[in-house]
Parts: C-alpha cells; sequence; structure tokens
C-alpha cells in the first residue's frame, strides 16, 4: 500500500509539472508569430535572392526583344570633324594640296534601312520572344522549386517538433522511474543494478531530447533561410490536419497527373520553349545564304580656311587688277627686253558660312551583296543551329521521361506512405495499450524494471515512426498537389 501511495504521489507530481510546463510553453509560442505553409512560401517567394535574379534575367530578355524589333527601323548618323593642317597637307574643300597652314571641316548626316537581309531580323524577333516566354518559365520554375524546399523544410519543423514532444515525455517517464528506483532501493525493495538501469534510460532519454532540440533549430533555421528573414526570428509553424489525408493514395492515377502535368510544370514549359528558340536559330543562320540589300542617303559639307574667292563686278564677272610688269624675252638684233604685263584676280577671304551653303551635297544609294564564298561559315553555323536545336529536342524528351517516372514514383510513394501510416499508427496504438497493462503491472510490483523499460522504449519507437510516417504521408501528398500546380496549404 505504500508503494501504491508513493505511485500515486508521483504522477500528481508528474502530472503538475506537465501543466506548468505546457502552460509555459503555449504563453511563449503565443508571444510568436505563427506561420502557416501558404504564407511561408509566399514570404519565400517574395524574398528570395534566386527569383530576383531570375526576374532580372527575364528583363535582359525583353531588352534584347526591344533591340531586335528596333533593328527593323532606319538608322541614322551625324559626323563632324575639325582639323588644323601643317605643312604639305590635301585640301578637303578644293581637292588639292597646300603647304601652308589651315584649318577644315567636314560634316554630315547618313541614313541607311536594310531592304532584305534574309528574313533574319523578322526571325530574331520570333526567336528573343520565345526566349523571354522562357525566361518567364524560367522564373516560375524557379518558384516552382522554392515551393518544394519549403513543403520539404516545413514538414521536417513539423517533424522534428512531435519528435521533442516525443523524446520529452519518455525523459520524463525516464525520470520518474529513476526516482522510484531510488525510493524503492532506499527501502530495499530493488538493487543497484536496476538503479544503473534507470539512469542509463535516462542519460538515453536525455541525449534524444538534446539530438531533437538540435535538429528542431536546424530545421527553423533552414525555412528561415529560405524565407530570407533574419535567422534569428522566432516563428512557430501551424500544424496540419491529418485525417484530411487518410485516403489521399485513392484518389490519384499517374497517367492521369502525368498528363496534367505536362501542360503546366514550368521544367516542362521550359524545355519546349528553349526547344523552339533553338529551332528559330536555325532560320537565322540560314539567312546568311540570301543576299542582302540595303538603301542609304546622306548630307555633307565642308569648309577651309585655306580657300578665297573671286570679288565680282556689277556684271558677275572676277576683277582682274594689273600688278606691274616682268620680262618675257629679247628682242632678236637690238636684245631689248620685252616686257608684259601681269594681272591677278582680286579674291577675298571665303565665308564660312559661304562655303558650307556652296559645298553642300547630298546622295543616295542602294547596296547589294551576293555572299558567294565565305570559307563556309554560313554552312557552319547553319549546322551547328541544328545541332543545337537536336539537342535541345532531346533535353525536353528527356524532361518528360523524368517528370514521367518522378509521377509514376511519388504516386507510388504516396501509395506506400498511406500503408505505412495505417501500419505504424495501428503499431502504436497496441504498444501504448501493452505499456499501460505493463505500467499498472509495475506499479504493483508483478513487472520488473528490464520489461517496463522494455515496454516504454516499444511505445516510444512505435509513436517516433507513427510521427514519421505521419509526416511523409503528408509530404508525399503535397508532392502530388506540386505536380499538378496546386496551391499549397494545408
Amino acid at each position: 500500500m505504500k508503494r501504491i501511495a508513493l505511485n500515486n504521489t508521483l504522477s500528481r507530481l508528474t502530472l503538475i509539472f506537465t501543466f506548468l510546463f505546457v502552460s509555459g510553453l503555449m504563453q511563449s509560442v503565443s508571444a510568436q508569430e505563427v506561420i502557416t505553409i501558404r504564407q511561408a512560401i509566399e514570404e519565400t517567394l517574395n524574398n528570395n535572392l534566386q527569383v530576383k535574379q531570375s526576374k532580372l534575367s527575364e528583363n535582359l530578355s525583353d531588352e534584347d526583344l526591344k533591340q531586335a524589333r528596333a533593328a527593323l527601323l532606319p538608322t541614322l548618323n551625324g559626323n563632324g570633324s575639325y582639323n588644323i593642317n601643317f605643312g604639305r597637307s590635301l585640301d578637303p574643300s578644293t581637292q588639292s594640296f597646300s603647304s601652308q597652314q589651315f584649318s577644315s571641316f567636314n560634316g554630315g548626316v547618313s541614313t541607311s534601312i536594310d531592304v532584305f537581309q534574309g528574313f533574319q531580323k523578322l526571325n530574331q524577333i520570333r526567336q528573343n520572344k520565345l526566349l523571354l516566354d522562357a525566361g518567364k518559365t524560367n522564373t516560375e520554375k524557379v518558384k516552382n522549386d522554392l515551393v518544394l524546399q519549403v513543403i520539404t523544410s516545413y514538414m521536417q519543423i513539423l517533424y522534428n517538433k512531435d519528435f521533442l514532444v516525443a523524446a520529452r515525455q519518455q525523459l520524463a517517464v525516464a525520470q520518474q522511474q529513476l526516482k522510484q528506483q531510488q525510493e524503492l532501493l532506499d527501502v530495499g525493495n530493488k538493487t543497484l543494478a536496476d538503479l544503473a538501469e534507470s539512469k542509463s534510460q535516462v542519460a538515453t532519454a536525455e541525449l534524444d531530447v538534446t539530438t531533437a532540440e538540435n535538429a528542431l533549430t536546424i530545421s527553423y533555421l533552414t525555412l528561415a533561410q529560405l524565407m530570407d528573414i533574419p535567422s534569428s526570428t522566432r516563428y512557430v509553424v501551424q500544424a496540419p490536419d491529418v485525417s484530411s489525408f487518410s485516403n489521399a493514395a485513392g484518389v490519384y492515377n499517374p497517367e492521369d497527373v502525368y498528363s496534367s502535368a505536362l501542360s503546366l510544370f514550368p521544367d516542362i514549359k521550359l524545355a519546349a520553349l528553349r526547344t523552339e528558340a533553338s529551332k528559330k536559330a536555325v532560320d537565322i543562320a540560314k539567312g546568311n545564304y540570301y543576299p542582302s540589300l540595303s538603301f542609304g542617303a546622306g548630307l555633307n559639307t565642308n569648309y577651309s580656311s585655306g580657300r578665297d574667292i573671286a570679288v565680282l563686278n556689277e556684271l558677275g564677272l572676277p576683277v582682274i587688277i594689273p600688278t606691274g610688269l616682268s620680262p618675257i624675252g629679247e628682242t632678236e638684233f637690238t636684245k631689248e627686253r620685252v616686257m608684259a604685263a601681269n594681272f591677278r584676280t582680286l579674291t577675298e577671304t571665303y565665308k564660312f558660312k559661304d562655303q558650307i551653303k556652296d559645298n553642300f551635297g547630298q546622295y543616295v544609294g542602294v547596296s547589294l551583296q551576293i555572299p558567294i564564298f565565305n570559307g563556309f561559315q554560313a554552312r557552319t553555323a547553319v549546322r551547328k543551329a541544328k545541332i543545337t536545336y537536336m539537342q535541345n529536342q532531346t533535353d525536353e524528351q528527356l524532361a518528360k521521361n523524368n517528370l514521367n517516372k518522378v509521377i509514376y514514383q511519388a504516386v507510388a510513394d504516396l501509395k506506400a506512405a498511406q500503408s505505412t501510416f495505417e501500419s505504424t499508427s495501428k503499431t502504436f496504438a497496441a504498444r501504448k495499450e501493452s505499456f499501460s497493462v505493463i505500467e499498472q503491472r509495475y506499479n504493483v510490483g508483478l513487472v520488473n524494471s528490464l520489461d517496463y523499460s522494455t515496454s516504454q522504449t516499444n511505445k516510444n519507437r512505435a509513436e517516433i515512426d507513427m510521427i514519421r510516417a505521419k509526416y511523409d504521408l503528408l509530404f508525399k501528398a503535397k508532392v502530388i498537389d506540386y505536380y499538378l500546380g496546386r496551391q499549397i496549404e494545408f
């Protein structure tokens, strides 16, 4: 009777301490933010740098498309140059050589437009459209991959939380048993071997608690890093309702899941867009076989400081003035010198604005280039583009094959996970009932400490197995939703 009263007292104390512990834990949790799986996913997609990098690459593809469209427009360029010439130089205004120092200016405007270039620019636009769509799909793929990582990390937190609860429960029972063994030893009903066995159980349970706490801390840290929030942030995750997944395995047909995923899964869409883009690259390369036709026009003028202009009279004729006489020979008999008058045209500085106006010129032209032989560069470019196209076709088929394998495996894993969860649940229920009976018999001295410890260990292992199976079932069910493109909710 004394032993029974002692056990009842210990049981009451255990309940009191458990209540105080749970109350304190609830107060601590209430002060922390509760994050659902949906919130964790949204936080990750909003903050994760991989998503931001993919969006920046998407923006680059958008700029490439805009540039490809702008390449259809004509070009317009202006040019100008100013030079100071020394020594013998070619005057660009008169196209004659001069030995005096002078300055010169040349300027103009030119425009050109490609009339035909083997449809390369049009095909480039089409390819850049596909590449932009591929960039957007790659962003979806990055997000999709992150969603799966968040689900995995979230489930790991839930598993580690339940594992920690189970480990603490086992530690509480082991500590209670140690107290009982010590008190029974004190009254001579137990041996030192029984006490040593109890101490060993407590040490093992303490190690399990420490391991579970470390695993939970790491899983919280992993999810925080995925969400790109400070690692010191304190939060808790919302546990799902397991009952809603009890019949999850029976509603999925792998072929139906695969057919739906083909049109929704970003990996397949991305592979298909890359295949189409490489196909357009073949058309672009073939454009090198065709002649190219372009149209051009321009305006130009020039000025030279070394150029003068004749002074004109009222009749518009150059003004000529005498400059003296100069000998041109002598007579045959008297040897007298023969003189001739010298004249020069009166000139003045040719003004800048006048030269710009008078030297103004225009031109228009058409350019036709016909490729005859270029060292097989065009042929090589086409062949390489075709090889890249076939590589992308192969990659697309590989992506489809891998998706098919993964989905069939995922559906099979879900069915297996459900069976495992049902089996572990039954095992845990049986172990729990068995431990309850042995505990009652142990309390009245009908079972020794070794049998009691073995039963307790079996119950705890069965509970851990059930916890593992429960979250494995949840994860496998969410994986199917992931491939179907469904919103992940608990």
